[in-house]
């Protein structure tokens, strides 16, 4: 084909429009689907779409013309239009792979996930070695969460087509999704190696290396991927996570803001028109610190409050409504209060979403030994009453999983592998596990656990009653949950069980948290070996009881 020119586009318009006029309607149509192509290819989207529905207008049988308009359609992201397109190129053609395949991707852009599926799956019982369609069924059960499924679809997309990186890629994540670690590592290497300058898969390694605890290397690979693509959001992002845990917080909380432009972070950014609140006191008017992510990042972030506090400012705490009471409660001299929309909300003068609190005040292990402990207060008379209604024995306080939707399978255990615990003698043990009570109780009878639950408290609903049944514990027992925060928070003895690959909240190899003085942290030496962790905790357990 000659080179396209816009004089030579003009030239072929004329040259239709003659074809048009003598009533040869064919050679018209196809030369606007011609002039269709040609406009594509110098990027008038618009001009190539006039000339693909000329071209239609003209002969409406031809199904490649409206298969290439459903083509434009999806590159302008137009799903809906697109799919009519392809089902008239069908009802004309019959079913053909090139076709099909198109329509699902116009499903599949739609998010109907399961007829996008059914359809590539008509694809591949037309041409059973076609690849794409393998790799796109893998990508579409991904989406739905379908790990084990996905993973069959790509190993076939790899079978059939060794070279695709982003099948290798998306291997990986199928394996990651199952959490087979191990197994998804070498997928993202290979992966690598076919397309050494896409930083999506230099990203999905180091995420793989951060999963099995190899730390160092993990931030490497984020680095190179960061020469790739230089101010990348969601590679500073987890680069940051990584830098705090490291103990690089100049690095770490300034990566740490890319966090509103990460896949990962699920709270919305608050778009107030008052300016951000750089830590000064101001002389005039409130500063506004709004709570974001989950609550346990809310409690988390409030041992904060007092260090804004000190500045001399006058605050406002905006907060999950759950948590009003307990903060009110807690921190006397800030207004608490709940919501999101401006109107609802007291004037203010600043704001600052509270996560960004640690790059104002936590920038050096000195300025974590200065963390007020403990910074919440429960509700002394409902934990007085808890106290009666448990009785006496040293009361131990349990939580064991977590619905969390992206890291929770890696950070829960069944109850039934507390078992060696349970055998410990003169231990009083409290369900602290949020749930269905009558799921909990199952679980329970089930496991053979000597575990009571209070069902007078709905550790979701009311947190500040569960504040107070926590502040009823001589000992807290948890796994990464918002359980373990609000007990360090109320200064209550807690032993928190780690993943190999902990969140960055809790730091790299200590003992200790530095957020929560009272806590200890026991961490997996290797990923999903949860067994030496029980051990060491039935260790200690036992000569807590011994000194008694």
């Amino acid at each position: 084909m000659e080179p396209i020119r816009p004089s030579l586009l003009e030239a072929k318009i004329a040259e239709a429009v003659i074809h048009f006029r003598a009533g040869r309607l064919a050679q018209a149509a196809e030369l606007y689907a011609e002039l269709g192509d040609f406009a594509q290819s110098l990027g008038d989207l618009s001009l190539a779409g006039s000339c693909y529905e000329q071209a239609l207008g003209l002969d409406a049988a031809m199904a490649p013309v409206h298969n290439r308009l459903g083509n434009l359609l999806q590159r302008q992201k137009r799903f809906t239009e697109a799919e009519a397109c392809y089902r008239q190129a069908l009802a004309i053609r019959g079913e053909t792979p090139e076709i099909l395949g198109n329509l699902a991707s116009a499903l599949h852009g739609q998010g109907r996930l399961a007829e996008a599926i059914a359809c590539y799956r008509r694809v591949v019982a037309l041409q059973p070695d076609f690849a794409p369609a393998h790799y796109n069924i893998g990508c579409a059960l991904l989406e739905k969460g379908e790990f084990a499924e996905a993973e069959a679809s790509l190993r076939r997309a790899v079978a059939f087509d060794p070279g695709h990186a982003n099948a290798h890629n998306n291997l990986g994540n199928a394996l990651r999704g199952q959490q087979r670690f191990d197994e998804a590592l070498p997928w993202y290497q290979r992966a690598r190696e076919r397309d050494p300058g896409n930083s999506a898969i230099q990203h999905n390694l180091g995420c793989i290396l951060r999963d099995l605890g190899e730390f160092g290397p993990a931030l490497e690979t984020f680095r190179n991927a960061l020469l790739l693509c230089p101010g990348d959001p969601q590679l500073l992002f987890s680069a940051a996570t990584l830098q705090i845990q490291r103990g690089d917080f100049a690095a770490g909380w300034t990566n740490y803001e890319q966090r509103w432009h990460s896949r990962d972070h699920d709270t919305p950014s608050r778009p107030y028109p008052q300016p951000l609140w750089n830590g000064e006191r101001l002389s005039s008017g409130k500063v506004l610190l709004w709570g974001e992510q989950g609550l346990g990042d809310e409690i988390l972030f409030a041992s904060l409050v007092p260090d804004a506090i000190a500045t001399g400012s006058q605050f406002i705490l905006s907060c999950d409504a759950r948590l009003k009471p307990l903060f009110a409660r807690s921190f006397p001299e800030v207004e608490v209060v709940s919501g999101v929309a401006l109107e609802g909300l007291p004037d203010f003068a600043a704001h600052l979403p509270t996560g960004s609190l640690p790059r104002l005040f936590r920038n050096s292990t000195e300025d974590f030994a200065r963390t007020r402990s403990p910074y919440l207060s429960a509700d002394w008379a409902e934990k007085e009453r808890l106290h009666q209604r448990y009785g006496p024995g040293r009361r131990v306080g349990l939580a064991w999983f977590t619905r969390g939707k992206r890291t929770g399978q890696m950070r829960s255990l069944p109850l039934s592998a507390f078992a060696r615990l349970f055998r410990v003698p003169g231990l009083q043990w409290i369900s602290l596990q949020y749930g269905s009570f009558a799921a909990l109780e199952e679980e329970i009878q089930r496991a053979g656990a000597p575990v009571r639950i209070d069902a007078s408290i709905d550790p979701l609903l009311n947190v500040d009653a569960y504040a107070a049944q926590i502040a009823a514990m001589d000992l807290v027992l948890t796994i990464d949950s918002a359980t373990a925060h609000l007990a360090g928070a109320l200064g209550v003895p807690a032993w928190v069980l780690l993943p190999c690959a902990s969140d960055w909240r809790w730091f790299l190899g200590s003992t200790r948290s530095p957020w929560y003085p009272g806590m200890r942290l026991f961490r997996q030496q290797r990923p999903g070996d949860w067994t030496s962790v029980l051990q060491a905790l039935e260790r200690e357990l036992s000569l807590l009881q011994s000194m008694k």
